[in-house]
């Protein structure tokens, strides 16, 4: 019910109704607790996997949300006696697995796997590549990693690759489609003395170029642009599409049945932050959003039943 409702006390209020009275604290300890015996058990024994991606398309994606993590403040109290504290941005890490079909569907028959982090990016790919290394992912026909242009993800891929087996030819790494149209249409704003129209037409015609394969034509057009411009957010523009041009190949990925958008993991980041962490005024301690990330993840993709499994296992027992 925490996870489900939109905070902890309105999870009171509800469990209330139904004859079962505990505040917003005390469940908000036994969702730490929930999940602390589900941690436990994935770094002693292992999470029990049945299905396999040996011989399918398989997606990988992960990406960043944001919450606000409350942290006390040194130095006196309140008149009231109460803490001060700073409610600081942080990016929990999102990570999402799944398999489509030949037209680059997601299989509906297979539930994602979905988890979350306030690690960092090192725990983020730490569970990409636990997931993977038990879902048998040297054996897939094809794999995808597909997000945004953040250097944090590109830049842990060769060793997660190189860790798990994964041979070169099964093998693709792009750029969501869709962010890379967005750069375009950043740049063709920074460009000075164009009227909108010939901005849309601009946007437009290499977008397709992008879509067809043209990438070495779209980035001859884009260094054009940028030439001789000391602009901070043009060269930041300019080295996006330089240092991401072997990974817009949205040609070739569609030509093997994959997706060319991130889609999945814009959709998982709403679904599981945003819906339930992210808000007006809404703080959180970090344990506890570490907490609720791995319940609402497993919520959200359909597997409770294996969390709630894990959770009351006979090991769990024995770890604890």
């Amino acid at each position: 019910m925490a996870t489900i409702a939109s905070s902890f006390h309105e999870a009171g209020v509800i469990l209330k109704d139904r004859g079962l009275d505990i505040d917003a604290k005390k469940i908000a300890e036994i969702v730490k607790r929930y999940a602390r015996r589900a941690e436990l058990i994935k770094e002693k024994t292992g999470i029990e996997i049945t299905e396999t991606l040996a011989g399918c398309r398989v997606i990988i994606s992960t990406d960043g949300g944001r919450i606000r993590i409350r942290k006390n403040k040194r130095g006196p109290k309140t008149s009231k006696g109460r803490n001060r504290y700073t409610t600081k941005w942080r990016e929990p890490k999102l990570i999402i697995i799944y398999k489509v079909n030949e037209q680059g569907e997601r299989e509906r028959t297979f539930l994602p796997f979905i988890e979350g982090t306030m690690k960092g990016p090192d725990a983020a790919f730490g569970l990409i590549k636990y997931y993977l290394s038990r879902l048998e992912i040297s054996k897939a026909f094809k794999i995808l990693f597909v997000a945004d242009g953040a250097r944090w993800i590109w830049n842990r891929i060769p060793a997660l690759v190189k860790e798990l087996g994964i041979a070169s030819k099964q093998f693709y790494s792009l750029v969501d489609f869709y962010h890379a149209v967005e750069h375009l249409v950043k740049i063709a704003d920074l460009k000075t003395g164009w009227k909108n129209s010939e901005k849309k037409s601009w946007v437009k015609k290499h977008r397709r170029l992008l879509l067809n394969g043209k990438v070495d034509q779209v980035l001859s057009s884009v260094l054009s642009i940028c030439k001789g411009r000391k602009s901070k957010k043009i060269r930041s523009e300019r080295d996006y599409f330089v240092r991401n041009q072997k990974r817009m190949r949205y040609d070739l990925v569609s030509a093997n049945g994959l997706p060319i958008g991130s889609g999945a993991m814009e959709s998982a980041i709403r679904r599981v932050v945003n819906l339930r962490l992210k808000g007006a005024s809404i703080y959180w301690l970090e344990d506890t959003a570490e907490a609720m990330l791995l319940l609402r993840s497993f919520y959200k993709s359909g597997r409770w039943d294996m969390l709630k499994k894990q959770v009351y296992s006979t090991a769990c027992c024995m770890v604890v």
